[in-house]
């Protein structure tokens, strides 16, 4: 049989069977549509998948279809719903790319309002390396209310008492205006804070009045002049307003640190353009670098001069840690200035809802533990962590997530992803092509009637609210009172199958004060502290070889 196909296959290639025999169908339905006047659609669709296998052959991009004229076909339309068919039928409920299934069903639970329990016990492996756990008391608390909340900008004129989980930046623009409104609505009725992004403040964010984080990145969207630099009168009239609570200062994030961006002209709409401040239908340039400081000690003097500005309201910056050198940098410039901002935001190398080149994707910007491990123990070692409030962000959706990151020093934990799937987000991972099947990140007006602001704010809010509330339950199980009581000796992890150690004990923690006392107790700051200066971002010196590769251990 198989000598049989071969000698066939020499004859006359069998990988045209398809197109032969759409021929053979077009000539039997064209038949019996002359004979017996019936069945003309069938004639037609016959000709049409009969002219199809003449392009294929005919065109030169693709050689599959050149190769396997109509059935070539198959093999993109397969590809195209790969992510879906293994999402719903072939990945593990724990199988985490980018979230798991339990992960994004745990955030549709909460945001609905369903129960969230699970029967039968737990689905992960606890004698698995990295599986973790929080300890629990035999005295347990009771706590009055689930509403955590940490002031930020203490001393300042207008502070402000922020949720300990809030909304990370998403820009208006990579959302849609619909849902824009929804996490704006649900944050006000929440009581909780939503970061603008760096798309600045539009039309949609106003509606609702819900808290708002200001978000300025290098582009200055919403206090720019027309070539790009900061205009400080633009700043002062968005800054000033009642609904901005605090201004963020985005130095890079965790989905492409280091890489600027373009919107194109076709995609800046009227009301992107008016929140941005740029021309309709112009190319909208993000430069990788800020144009208003140069060095760690003017973004010092820059943080005070948007305090002045906004009338004192709580000023920082987000970023994802790059070179230890640079953040050692910044630091040493709040020495040497003495201006200290009120709050920094951590975010992870692990990406976020902004599209990225794959390689910044999966290989740049440091993970979130490393990150926010090196702010908080500098923070300390330098006796500033009193003084600044710490925020992170990076794939945080369930209440152990936060109470994880809160261990390990943070004040507040943003989510981005998980306040899409509250939104709807089914994880089609089509953020960045415009055909968003929910109607989540689509400028596309049909596409984003799918996304009823009304009943989508109420999900918002019913995450953030069941979020918490679980919250709440692991805090009195630990016997505590806040979660800021959380730290890294209440979490434990197992190392292997044998030795389980708690994060205290795993992890690396500075003791107050003591770079100030000249004590380099690890290998970053043995080998980097002594390269960073306030007045450059530049190592001041040779990186020793020897401690290449330990940077942040």
């Amino acid at each position: 049989m198989q000598q049989l196909l071969k000698s066939l296959n020499r004859q006359f290639p069998l990988r045209y069977l398809a197109w032969l025999g759409c021929g053979f169908g077009l000539a039997f339905t064209a038949f019996t549509w002359v004979i017996g006047a019936q069945g003309s659609w069938l004639a037609l669709t016959f000709a049409a998948l009969v002219l199809l296998g003449l392009r294929d052959v005919l065109q030169t991009k693709r050689a599959v279809l050149r190769n396997y004229p109509v059935i070539g076909h198959l093999r993109f339309f397969l590809e195209f719903i790969r992510p879906e068919i293994r999402q719903y039928f072939i990945e593990s409920d724990n199988e985490a790319v980018p979230f798991s299934r339990q992960q994004r069903s745990l955030a549709y639970q909460r945001a609905k309002g369903d129960p969230d329990k699970r029967p039968f016990g737990t689905q992960l492996d606890v004698s698995a390396g990295g599986y973790e756990w929080i300890n629990h008391s035999l005295l347990p608390t009771a706590i009055a209310s689930h509403d955590f909340r940490i002031t930020v900008g203490e001393g300042r004129a207008q502070p402000y008492s922020a949720s300990v989980f809030n909304i990370s930046a998403m820009s208006f623009g990579s959302l849609s205006a619909n849902a824009i409104k929804a996490l704006n609505a649900g944050a006000k009725k929440g009581g909780f804070a939503h970061d603008t992004g760096e798309g600045s403040i539009s039309v949609h964010h106003r509606v609702h009045g819900g808290d708002l984080i200001w978000e300025i990145g290098s582009g200055y969207f919403g206090c720019r002049n027309d070539d790009g630099t900061f205009n400080a009168e633009k700043f002062s009239a968005n800054a000033r307003e009642p609904q901005v609570k605090m201004i963020e200062i985005k130095l890079s994030q965790g989905a492409k640190p280091g890489h600027g961006g373009v919107l194109p002209g076709a995609k800046v709409t009227p009301e992107i353009a008016a929140a941005r401040g740029v021309p309709v239908g112009v190319d909208c340039n993000s430069p990788a670098a800020h144009s208003a400081f140069g060095t760690p000690s003017e973004l010092m003097h820059f943080i005070q001069r948007l305090r002045d500005l906004s009338g004192d309201k709580p000023v920082g910056f987000k970023l994802c840690i790059g070179h230890p050198w640079e953040w050692f940098a910044l630091c040493k410039a709040m020495l040497s200035t003495g201006i200290t901002p009120d709050f920094i935001v951590v975010d992870g190398g692990e990406g976020g809802t902004g599209a990225a080149p794959l390689e910044f994707t999966n290989h740049v910007g440091t993970p979130l533990q490393e990150g926010l491990l090196l702010v908080h123990n500098t923070l300390m070692g330098l006796n500033l962590r009193d003084r600044i409030a710490i925020g992170c962000a990076g794939k945080v959706v369930s209440a152990f997530d936060i109470a994880r990151l809160m261990a390990l020093g943070a004040d507040w934990c943003n989510a981005a992803r998980g306040f899409m799937f509250a939104l709807g987000c089914i994880q089609a991972q089509h953020c960045h092509t415009g055909h968003c099947p929910t109607g989540v990140t689509t400028q596309d007006p049909l596409r984003q009637r799918a996304l009823v602001v009304g009943d989508k704010a109420e999900r918002v809010y019913r995450f953030h609210h069941n979020t918490l509330f679980a919250l709440k339950e692991l805090v009195q199980a630990a016997g505590l009172k806040h979660p800021s009581e959380i730290t890294a000796a209440h979490i434990v992890r197992r190392v292997n199958g044998q030795d389980v150690r708690l994060l205290a004990n795993l992890l690396p923690f500075l003791a107050p004060g003591c770079l100030l006392h000249g004590d380099l107790p690890h290998a970053v700051y043995q080998a980097y502290w002594h390269l960073a200066t306030p007045d450059s971002f530049a190592p001041q010196g040779a990186l020793p070889a020897q401690l290449h590769g330990r940077a942040h251990s």
